[in-house]
């Protein structure tokens, strides 16, 4: 059995260790683009601040590890897949045969229809060359203008104003963090940046970016701001899904997948920021670009592509994000949905903040700041369904009760 794995990310390390976990003779081929070994893009932060070096964002450290595992790894672009030929076409070379193929293509930043984005000095922070580049700018004290305030670019905002440079933030939308974050909590953490130094302008626009004399003159729909020295761009993200075109595997915003994460075509399979897969909390078919989705994805389409009934229940849709200190979070179905309750509790001053939603007597959703402490919790109850009984109407009016309320029903169910 050949197995052909596209994309050298989280999700297709984890399928091809998992295919040769339960299988040492089949052929597993990882196929990645960028010239390196599979690495973590959500270590390049960490990079950036000098915290690692670029060996410590690979996500396997030990150098024979594919070797070890006969896992042939190959860099190249796929140009195009042909389910009826069974093969792949790569930039060079000959098409390459598959039995079982992987789409684990992840995704790429998006940059908006704006004049001036491919002038020198405008970066996206998605590659190891592009934390290269943005490091050798993001001098200290030099003025940085980043696009986008949401969790990629939040993430980003923390490594710059380590970086010591002078820090604008530009986000369209009224809040920081607007897919992640309910208006209290995103302007929450607007105050907190702020009072760290960093210039937050929510409900703006960059409308141009130019060459100026004292750097790239970034243009706003409103206000001025200072010249220059790098603009990072933190837009969001789209999938790699153009290179299936004309193959007859169906696509959306992502690949679209059955509960077996495999698509229309039998034998290709999907997974990572790729793949349009089931959504827990709602049953509804979403991408969730998030690197524990991608791992879970990777395990799973590699159980079933290795011939072992794996069904995939769904994955939580969440995010976990440390900005400056301040931690926030955001679970399932954060903004509640028709028909919900919700329970809240405020203290701006000392930047804390909890809601939970909950449908019946079953917390669907949740959001939080300052609470670090709950996170584990959060998610425990939300991923597990978890009935509340009493505890509902105690958290309703008691939310910051949640770790009782989360041990009392541990127990109850255990026993």
């Amino acid at each position: 059995m050949k197995h052909v794995i596209i994309g050298a990310g989280p999700a297709g390390v984890v399928a091809a260790e998992t295919l040769r976990r339960h299988n040492a003779k089949c052929s597993i081929t990882l196929i990645g683009n960028e010239g390196k070994p599979p690495y973590s893009r959500m270590a390049l932060p960490y990079l950036l601040i000098d915290r690692i070096a670029e060996p410590g964002t690979y996500l396997r450290q030990s150098p024979g590890h594919y070797d070890d595992l006969k896992i042939e790894y190959v860099q190249a672009n796929v140009a195009a897949v042909d389910p009826d030929k069974k093969t792949i076409t790569l930039d060079e070379g000959a098409p390459l045969a598959y039995d079982r193929l992987l789409l684990a293509t992840g995704a790429h930043p998006i940059k908006p229809p704006i004049k001036g984005l491919d002038l020198p000095g405008v970066h996206t922070c998605w590659t190891l060359d592009d934390a290269d580049e943005i490091g050798a700018l993001a001098k200290s004290g030099a003025h940085v203008v980043l696009m986008g305030a949401g969790f990629i670019g939040s993430i980003i905002l923390e490594a710059l104003v380590l970086k010591g440079v002078t820090l604008s933030v530009v986000e369209m939308e009224d809040r920081m963090v607007p897919r992640m974050m309910d208006e209290v909590a995103g302007n929450m953490l607007k105050s907190w940046c702020t009072s760290k130094g960093v210039n937050i302008l929510t409900g703006t626009k960059i409308t141009e970016i130019s060459q100026g004399d004292d750097g790239l003159n970034v243009t706003l729909d409103k206000g001025n701001i200072p010249a220059a020295q790098l603009v990072v761009v933190a837009a969001g993200v789209r999938s790699n899904i153009d290179f299936l075109k004309g193959s007859g595997v169906e696509t959306k915003e992502g690949v679209m997948v059955d509960d077996h994460l495999q698509t229309n075509i039998e034998g290709i399979y999907a997974a990572g920021d790729v793949a349009q897969a089931k959504d827990l909390s709602t049953g509804d078919f979403n991408v969730l670009a998030i690197q524990p989705t991608a791992v879970e994805h990777g395990r799973i389409a590699a159980m079933n592509m290795g011939g072992l009934d794996t069904p995939h229940r769904g994955s939580l849709s969440m995010n976990v994000l440390d900005t400056l200190g301040l931690i926030s979070s955001s679970f399932g179905q954060w903004m509640g949905e028709k028909g919900s309750d919700s329970a809240t509790m405020v203290d701006k001053t000392n930047y804390r903040y909890l809601r939970l939603e909950f449908q019946g007597d079953c917390l669907i959703g949740a959001q939080s700041v300052g609470l670090s402490e709950h996170i584990g919790m959060l998610r425990g109850l939300i991923q597990s369904g978890t009935h509340l009984g009493n505890w509902k109407q105690i958290l309703m009016t008691s939310p910051h009760r949640i770790s009782e309320a989360y041990v009392s029903t541990l127990h109850k169910n255990a026993s």
